[in-house]
């Protein structure tokens, strides 16, 4: 069994910064894809960034140049830099993570159970 553990939410005000972790734990043979997800009140769960176990990322247009996605493979943990946040940022986010387990390996996709960020003054 492989658990996700989310951490980092909270209340900021525009233009403030908070860092999103997700760990996984579990029995982890590897981990390919990391995401994060945000939904806000209203409105469909969408993508935010990405990054493979290569270390490539993708971001939407919305947060290019204000997230930052990495990971550290040795902790099996996720990162989500958010810099000069708005408003519209507020929603609850949600890693993603494409893992690896049992014997033979399958990899399936688990979901953290989400952390809220609020931006507001």
């Amino acid at each position: 069994q492989v658990q996700l553990v989310e951490s980092g939410g909270g209340l900021v005000q525009p233009g403030g910064s908070l860092r999103l972790s997700c760990a996984a734990s579990g029995s982890i043979f590897s981990i390919n894809a990391m995401d994060w997800y945000r939904q806000a009140p209203g409105k469909q769960r969408e993508l935010v960034a990405t990054i493979t176990s290569g270390g490539n990322t993708g971001y939407a247009d919305s947060v290019k140049g204000r997230f930052t996605i990495s990971r550290d493979n040795a902790k099996n943990t996720v990162y989500l830099q958010m810099n000069s946040l708005k408003p519209e940022d507020t929603a609850v986010y949600y890693c993603m993570l494409s893992v690896g387990a049992g014997r033979p390996v399958v990899f399936y996709n688990y979901w953290g159970q989400g952390t809220q960020v609020t931006v507001s003054s």
